[in-house]
């Protein structure tokens, strides 16, 4: 192979935000209006999700971490400004610190009245907020070797965006409580290795010819090589509070596809794991965030989650510049000094003793980047 094509690995984004009522703080349905207005000013990067409170955006393709940071700025300010307009607050954090999902509204469209239909409670409780980050390919045969690889890291980065210890008014002991409740839909966590892409294809196709599934699209892991796409989609993150913690974030996704793919184009693997042991981590990462340990397989020891995470950043080092994203990677530092949002919100519940208050907070962090 020649020298590497940095240009390959482009960015998009996607995040979901919660709606609030100003005056209580709950969730509250905003009936489309913020993506009918939304979408006159920023077309079809703003769409509905399956509750009436949540609005998802995604970006257009980037094709650097610096036009992902333009874009996901401008998605941001848009819907707060479009939110303020109709009288209603945003915010982003895994879950919502007390709203119950019982007296939330679900959105009136066909694929979600089918998902509910079959799905029932795990679907009507679904009431959680993520980011995904898709990360561009040259080709889905390299996607899949590449998604093969990135499985290790899932819970590194996971412990880094942990944005949702509250639910239903509860402190739940967990720096993540929104992939517990995720995990209460078939196909998601994380998934297994694949041999090759048409061992990828023929799984999706056998579902959907035995009707477990209609489209690829519900396969709902925390990584997948998109069904349509040219990329690899990281969706295992809870939505962040800020908007340099998103693009914090999604650089280091980009850079670990480009590590894998530049060890690869010198014939070098990165070590598979299985499944249940990325699951091992994946649990610590939920519970503990960036304050626990996690299993280093190679060593056959715990280590502290921080350190772990500064050892990633070493590993991805040589790529970043090529990326053009080392200030963006940069900001993982603070993240590890300051506290994931779940530390933040914990910390001012902890001051205040009021959930309002942390509402309060995750609405004022919004615009922070």
């Amino acid at each position: 192979m020649g020298p590497i094509n940095y240009k390959h690995f482009t960015l998009g984004i996607e995040e979901e935000y919660m709606v609030m009522d100003p005056q209580t703080r709950e969730l509250k349905s905003h009936e489309q209006k913020i993506v009918s207005e939304g979408q006159k000013v920023i077309r079809d990067q703003v769409k509905a999700e399956m509750h009436q409170a949540v609005v998802e955006v995604g970006t257009d393709i980037c094709e650097n971490i610096d036009v992902a940071l333009r874009d996901v700025t401008t998605l941001r300010h848009t819907i707060s400004k479009i939110a303020g307009d109709l009288g209603l607050w945003v915010g982003a954090s895994g879950t919502h610190p007390f709203s119950h999902w019982e007296r939330q509204l679900i959105t009136d469209h066909a694929r979600y009245n089918a998902i509910v239909n079959e799905l029932q409670e795990a679907a009507r409780s679904n009431l959680i907020f993520g980011l995904h980050v898709h990360v561009g390919m040259e080709s889905r045969e390299m996607a899949i070797h590449i998604a093969n690889s990135a499985r290790y890291f899932l819970p590194h980065v996971y412990a880094l965006s942990t944005n949702s210890p509250f639910w239903e008014g509860r402190l739940t002991g967990y720096k993540s409580f929104r992939t517990k409740v995720f995990d209460k839909f078939p196909r998601t966590g994380i998934p297994d290795f694949f041999e090759s892409i048409e061992a990828y294809d023929n799984y999706i196709k056998l579902l959907v010819k035995t009707n477990c599934i209609d489209n690829a699209k519900k396969i709902w892991w925390d990584l997948r090589v998109h069904p349509f796409f040219n990329t690899v989609e990281f969706r295992i993150c809870d939505v962040p509070m800020t908007i340099s913690e998103t693009i914090a974030i999604a650089a280091l996704f980009q850079a670990i596809c480009a590590k894998l793919y530049m060890l690869r184009s010198k014939n070098l693997n990165f070590i598979m794991y299985s499944r249940l042991l990325i699951n091992e981590n994946k649990w610590r990462a939920g519970r503990y965030g960036i304050d626990g340990t996690m299993i280093d397989f190679g060593k056959e020891s715990e280590v502290n989650t921080r350190v772990l995470i500064y050892e990633l950043l070493d590993f991805v080092d040589d790529v970043v510049d090529q990326l053009g994203s080392r200030h963006a990677i940069a900001h993982v530092h603070k993240m590890l000094e300051n506290g994931t949002g779940a530390d933040r919100q914990l910390a001012v519940f902890k001051e205040t003793n009021s959930l309002v208050s942390v509402a309060d907070f995750i609405h004022d962090q919004f615009l922070v980047n």
